[in-house]
């Protein structure tokens, strides 16, 4: 059986010019309001938090990760779950390293770390508090309904609420899609754009 690493570089030599995820990303966070109060939940090495930080220049940016290993069936795909070399030791290093990373910005007020689930910081956030939200946490379902419904009243009205893997099946099961297609047709919000596997949905009330 194929590796997914060995699938993916087949498949990228079938679609030379689609485009990367880095390069799906940075079309969206071009898309995202500048100068903005945001929150990325699920931020791992701050890869993506530092790009954010370059194209959005927000005036503030809530990283939001517990940075906890998650055993048990169902997790074996994740890279926080059945992929870890060592356990909550790896987790633990790399929420150090993320520390570090932006020491800076954080001691200038722009960056604030929650060691937290996403519900836990959530509930330390004020309500309409945020300009957007970036969701790319627990894929499952559950998880990602959770930190829809958990999020939505955090951003203001007309703001956006953004996450990445829509489309995308993964170890998951389509959690991120049922989840952002349940809450769209709850009437929640709208949809701005789902594409390149990137979801973007404005909340009601601004519109």
């Amino acid at each position: 059986m194929p590796s997914l690493l060995l699938k993916r570089a087949a498949w990228r030599l079938l679609h030379p010019t689609a485009p990367t995820r880095r390069g799906r990303r940075r079309r969206l966070l071009d898309s995202l309001p500048k100068g903005a109060t945001c929150a990325e939940v699920g931020v791992w090495k701050g890869d993506f938090s530092a790009r954010i930080l370059e194209v959005v220049r927000p005036t503030k940016l809530h990283l939001i990760d517990p940075w906890r290993a998650i055993g048990g069936k169902g997790y074996e795909g994740a890279r926080y779950g059945g992929k870890l070399a060592d356990g909550q030791a790896e987790m633990d290093a790399l929420y150090a390293a993320v520390l570090d990373r932006f020491a800076k910005e954080r001691k200038r007020g722009l960056v604030e770390l929650h060691r937290a689930t996403s519900i836990e910081a959530a509930g330390e956030l004020a309500d309409g508090e945020l300009d957007f939200v970036y969701i790319d946490g627990d894929h499952t379902y559950e998880a990602v309904a959770g930190d829809l419904d958990a999020f939505v009243e955090k951003v203001r009205p007309g703001g956006l609420l953004a996450g990445d893997d829509y489309g995308v099946p993964g170890w998951w099961e389509d959690g991120v899609t049922r989840a952002v297609d349940e809450f769209v047709a709850q009437g929640r919000a709208a949809v701005v754009s789902l594409d390149e596997h990137q979801f973007v949905l404005r909340v009601r009330g601004g519109y």
